[in-house]
Order: C-alpha cells, then sequence, then structure tokens
C-alpha cells in the first residue's frame, strides 16, 4: 500500500466516523505496514488536508464548473488531496498529483468522475504559481469565521493572524528522557543510530524534537519505557506544581495520565500520587503508560471531578487540575478540532469552576492548586482563576520557576503560545493555601 492511498482511506474514514483523524491515520499506517519514509508522508498528506481543508475547497470551487455540495464526498476528498499535493508539495510532480487523483477516483469512485478530476486538478496545475487570493483569514488559514472571532476575543487582532498560521505548521514530535531509568546522552545516542534525528529542545532540559521516528512503539527506547511524548508546556505544568519526593499528590483529570507521569519523576518516584479519570476505560491506560516508564507511585481512580470526595479532603500537599476545555491549544497536532461545533464550548468554564471549587477542599493549608488547560481563551482561564480567587482569599497566585533558557516570566499564571513558544497553547495558573 502506498502513503497516497493510506492518506484516503484515512480521510474517509474521519469523515465517515466523525472520528479525531490522528487515531484513524495511526490505524491505517499500522493495517497498511507503511515504512518510516511512507508513513511520514502519509501523515503529511491526511493532516495537510485537514490543517487546510477550507483553502483547498476555495480554489477547487474556483476550477469546478458547479457547487462542491454537488460532489459526491469521496470525490472531494480526492480532489483536497490532489490539491493539496499540487499547492504545497513542491517536490511531487503535478503529473504524478493528478494521475494519482484520478486512479484513486476510478477505484474509489467512478470513471465519469475521474474526468471531472483530471479536469479540475490539471487547470489547477497550470496556474499553480498564480493561484487565486483567499478572500480572509478565515479562508487562508482555513478556520471557521465563528472560531476566528472567538480567538480575536483573545488574543487580540496583532497576534491572531501568526496563531492562525502556527495551527498549520507541522508539528515535530516531542521526546523527553526518562529520568528514572536512562541516562539522556545514552538516550540521545541510541535514538540517532537508530536513524532518529533529534534537536535538542531551546529550554526544556533533556528534551528534543525528534524527526524521523515512525511508529514510536516500534522503537525498543520506548517500549521500554526510556523515553516519553509530552508538549513542553504539559512538562512545564506540571514543574509549576514543584512537588517533591516524599509528597502526596492528586491529579484530578488524569486521563491519559501525562502529567501524573511528570510529576512522578520528579519525585523520584517517592510518595503518592493518585491519578483520577471519570472513564473506567481510561485507567487501564494510566497503568499502562506509569507501567511502561518503570512508576510505581502512581494509583489510578476512578472519581468524577466535579464531586466530593471525603476521603481526599484536605490530604493533598498538590492539586493537579488540568480540567476539560475547548482544545483551542492543540489544533496544530488535532486540525479536526477547528471545525468542531462551538456552541457546546460555552459550558465549559461552568464545568471548570465547578472541578476547581471542588477539588480546592482536598489542599493541605499549606499546599499547593495547580489548575492548567490547553486552551488560550481568557474565558476558560484567567476569567476562571481569578473568579476562584476572589471567592477563596486563603488561595494566593504564587509565581512558578521555568527553565532559565526560556525567558519566561510570570506572577503565578502564565498563556504559552505555539506562535511564540513554539509549543501548544496552554496556561497555568499556581496557587497555594493559606498554612
Amino acid at each position: 500500500m502506498d502513503a497516497r492511498t493510506t492518506a484516503l482511506s484515512a480521510l474517509i474514514a474521519t469523515r465517515r466516523q466523525n472520528a479525531w483523524s490522528d487515531g484513524v491515520l495511526k490505524e491505517y499506517i499500522l493495517r497498511d505496514r507503511l515504512d518510516s519514509r511512507d508513513a511520514a508522508l502519509a501523515s503529511r498528506l491526511c493532516y495537510g488536508v485537514l490543517q487546510n481543508r477550507m483553502l483547498l475547497d476555495f480554489y477547487i470551487e474556483h476550477f469546478l464548473n458547479g457547487k462542491l455540495r454537488d460532489l459526491q464526498p469521496v470525490v472531494l476528498d480526492i480532489l483536497r488531496l490532489g490539491a493539496f499535493q499540487l499547492v504545497f508539495l513542491d517536490k511531487i510532480p503535478a503529473s504524478a498529483a493528478v494521475n494519482e487523483a484520478v486512479e484513486q477516483c476510478k477505484t474509489y469512485a467512478n470513471r465519469r468522475a475521474a474526468g471531472l478530476v483530471n479536469g479540475v486538478l490539471r487547470a489547477m496545475a497550470r496556474i499553480r504559481e498564480a493561484l487565486p487570493e483567499p478572500p480572509d483569514l478565515a479562508t487562508r488559514y482555513s478556520h471557521p469565521q465563528a472560531l476566528v472571532e472567538l480567538l480575536q476575543e483573545s488574543l487580540g487582532a496583532e497576534m491572531l493572524e501568526a496563531f492562525l498560521r502556527a495551527d498549520n505548521e507541522i508539528t515535530p514530535t516531542i521526546l523527553h528522557a526518562n529520568p528514572l531509568c536512562a541516562d539522556a546522552q545514552r538516550v540521545y545516542d541510541e535514538l540517532t543510530e537508530q536513524g532518529v534525528t533529534l534537536t535538542p529542545h531551546p529550554w526544556m532540559p533533556d528534551c528534543w524534537l525528534a524527526q524521523g521516528t515512525g511508529n514510536l512503539e516500534r522503537l525498543d527506547a520506548f517500549r521500554e519505557g526510556r523515553i516519553y511524548v509530552q508538549d513542553p508546556a504539559a512538562h512545564l505544568a506540571a514543574m509549576a506544581a514543584g512537588v517533591q519526593p516524599g509528597m502526596t499528590v492528586l491529579d484530578a483529570c488524569a486521563a491519559p495520565g501525562g502529567k501524573s507521569f511528570a510529576a512522578a519523576m520528579q519525585m523520584k518516584n517517592e510518595g503518592r500520587i493518585t491519578s483520577c479519570d471519570i472513564h473506567p476505560h481510561k485507567l487501564s491506560l494510566i497503568e499502562k503508560g506509569a507501567a511502561r516508564l518503570g512508576i510505581d507511585i502512581v494509583r489510578p481512580a476512578l472519581q468524577n471531578a466535579a464531586e466530593r470526595s471525603e476521603i481526599f479532603l484536605e490530604n493533598m500537599d498538590v492539586v493537579i487540575a488540568d480540567v476539560p476545555c475547548s482544545g483551542l491549544g492543540v489544533i496544530r497536532k488535532k486540525p479536526d478540532i477547528r471545525y468542531k461545533d462551538l456552541a457546546p464550548l460555552e459550558k465549559l468554564p461552568a464545568l471548570q469552576s465547578a472541578i476547581l471549587e471542588n477539588v480546592s477542599a482536598y489542599v493541605k493549608p499549606g499546599g499547593v492548586l495547580l489548575y492548567s488547560t490547553c486552551t488560550v481563551l481568557r474565558r476558560e482561564n484567567e476569567a476562571v482563576c481569578e473568579a476562584f480567587l476572589r471567592a477563596h482569599p486563603e488561595f494566593t497566585q504564587e509565581a512558578f520557576p521555568v527553565p532559565a533558557r526560556a525567558g519566561l516570566e510570570n506572577h503565578g499564571m502564565l498563556t504559552l503560545y505555539p506562535c511564540i513558544h513554539d509549543t501548544d497553547g496552554f496556561f497555568i495558573c499556581k496557587m497555594r493555601k493559606q498554612a
């Protein structure tokens, strides 16, 4: 199976199942047994189409005698895939992109549609260097207009375009060395010998931007727990909590467990971490992740973060509340997010406030409450924390240390942006309870 066919299959399945593309694509890459090179191309094609869907549709409709809505969905999938190659992948010959799209149409649709695909893509190829200008930012960066307006409320007009552009950039895999069982230099040497290209992260220690990993699960270093994947922003949140060996920690919304694992490493696997989630099937993800990394202080627990548990009351040195959020800070990794209905997001601040209110009761006097999200919306971030602090004078914001090379300053609240910090969009607020 070739990369283009795998990418098309993933796009079709994502659309039909209304599923997240990252999970579907991983499944199809494994199914088709792609090597690392073809897997990388399939990923670039699939994510590239999703990242630029609105722009590709604008170009396609320019050359189409009719409306997009009249096209068979699979034909539109094929057109988008071909158009992406023509517009964004200079190293792929135009003839190859067009011919492959025509053959895909014969297989997945019909010969009549193949003629339409051939005509549209050949017309596009003839003027690929002089395509029409998109009419607005929404079309240019393929973010629905309502989402653009929502982001502008929090980002402002000056940062908006840079943020939208960053959402469409290729994001490297971020790898960390596991200090519990691995020396960072040895891990670096092991991976580079296996053909993985590693670039040290500009400010996070023992962390690399990785290319050429292929399927991570095939690497011994991953299977044996010497490396793990985590965005620097999420890792910084665990660092900001200030956990120490021997502490009692609650991760209130833990699955799949990344912050619990980072905290356990900082604690040198000494103490106790209770990692809670509302979904029973997700607890096994935490168990498996901890086992792979050699962590034995993490205990998964079925617990709704918005419901009071008497056994946790004032029993925790640190409570981490990485609450459910809109996820608008991780669009560059999950391009599908941009196309989701925005209406349900309006209910999130109430849920986030309820969780924060509830888990704050678990913090010991003198302990730490850490609130975080992977969004950049002020209504889910600063507004939630500021309202909580006004209602709870026993808690105060507390500045937290960051790696020196990061050059980041904070007064207890910090927002990270992909277009500035080359991380996920992420918010952290550290609060300490009066002793």
